[in-house]
């Protein structure tokens, strides 16, 4: 069994460095395909709304999929189908049809990312000991996969189409692979009514509801101030602060090495000290970080205010998908496509409410709103008390050791 869980935990990864490098190779060809279709700024806008809300579809759908299916069927199953659709953006003759690939890229996408981190909840119940976040570090090396991918690709003279053909290819032998290491549904049905205090039969229950939604609302919040900072951080050291745009460029940059960097530290001192502290003085580090951001007039106080924004944003997300899953592990997908679905709807509003806060005050002002967001979520940060993850503080299996072999 220790094999074949370690084989799962490391399958588990691979899903989520395929997510990641699946959705960076879109980002990073987006100037392309609007310049293939002939489009503006404007309609590029509209067409990727459908992205979002065919990835929000798809994590709905997801969730009820998983629970019924298992993770061990629908995570293959979107991650192939969401490999062999790259390509189609990129293919795409005119806006219409661009929709439509969009749309289907976008569905696939949301079904991978609930079914994913439902299996990794299942792997993390196993362990008896936090390893969410260290999943959601490696989405983050997808990205840089991607980005390297697609300098490679135009360094030799390749086009859009071969690169993503290429990429979906190697996805979907990737997807399909990596299926036979995944916990069985069975198993992973066993591991998660092992020990939990939860039965089955209280999955709709009042108190379970009310925990979900509260852990929704906080996804919502800490998801939305992620959003801002990818799409305002570089414009806000170059229109507040002057900065070259060399310079400014560095500040996403930042963020997301900060963000990345705690991720990989967070399973640690979640064991040491439990989800709750991680979520509340994240949070609150976030909110000192931002509101450093938001007030400095110097450059380099700027890139400490970003830097301890991600770091503080980066356990936050991850403790809360963890929290939703373990609330009742018989529902693990749809408790998390709950949270991650209204995360990701935060996600997508964000660069939009800074846009329009912009219109009744200073750019540097508006983040001050996500100062409040930062500091309600580590207010409200006791409810994961409710639900401890298994080997931290506070869960009746802290004690229990790790299975044999197995090393972070």
């Amino acid at each position: 069994m220790e094999r074949s869980l370690r084989a799962a935990r490391v399958a588990t990864y691979v899903y989520f460095v395929l997510c990641g490098t699946l959705m960076g190779a879109w980002v990073v060809h987006i100037p392309a395909v609007e310049a293939r279709v002939g489009i503006s700024h404007a309609a590029l806008g509209g067409l990727l709304v459908l992205l979002g809300l065919g990835a929000f579809g798809g994590m709905r759908a997801a969730g009820r999929l998983t629970d019924r299916l298992g993770a061990r069927t629908v995570v293959p199953a979107s991650g192939a189908v969401c490999a062999a659709s790259l390509v189609l953006p990129a293919l795409a003759p005119n806006p219409w049809t661009l929709a439509g690939a969009l749309l289907v890229f976008g569905f696939a996408n949301g079904c991978l990312d609930v079914g994913m981190n439902a299996h990794a909840v299942h792997v993390e119940k196993a362990y008896r000991r936090p390893v969410m976040s260290g999943f959601h570090a490696t989405f983050s090396v997808g990205g840089v996969i991607a980005a390297g991918a697609a300098a490679a690709a135009t360094a030799v003279g390749a086009g859009p189409v071969a690169t993503l053909a290429l990429l979906g290819a190697l996805g979907l032998a990737t997807a399909l692979l990596a299926a036979r290491a995944l916990l069985p549904d069975a198993a992973a049905a066993d591991e998660a009514d092992e020990g939990t205090d939860t039965p089955a039969a209280t999955a709709d229950s009042g108190q379970v509801r009310r925990q979900i939604r509260i852990f929704a609302v906080l996804a919502l919040m800490v998801m939305l101030s992620e959003g801002a900072a990818n799409d305002w951080s570089a414009l806000h050291l170059r229109d507040v602060l002057g900065a070259p745009a060399s310079t400014a460029a560095l500040a996403y940059g930042t963020f997301a090495a900060a963000m990345t960097t705690g991720r990989l530290l967070a399973d640690r001192i979640v064991t040491r000290h439990g989800p709750t502290a991680v979520l509340r003085h994240g949070a609150a580090t976030a909110a000192v970080g931002i509101t450093i951001a938001a007030l400095t007039p110097w450059v380099w106080a700027a890139f400490l205010g970003w830097a301890l924004f991600g770091l503080g944003l980066s356990g936050c997300v991850p403790q809360l998908l963890s929290a939703a899953g373990h609330a009742n592990p018989a529902a693990a997908g749809a408790n998390v496509s709950r949270v991650a679905g209204l995360g990701y709807l935060g996600m997508l509003a964000g660069p939009a409410v800074i846009g329009w806060l912009t219109h009744l005050t200073a750019l540097n002002h508006t983040f001050l709103l996500l100062t409040l967001m930062c500091a309600a979520t580590a207010a409200t940060a006791g409810i994961l008390r409710t639900t401890a993850t298994p080997g931290s503080p506070g869960s009746d299996r802290a004690a229990s050791p790790a299975p044999a072999g197995s090393s972070r």
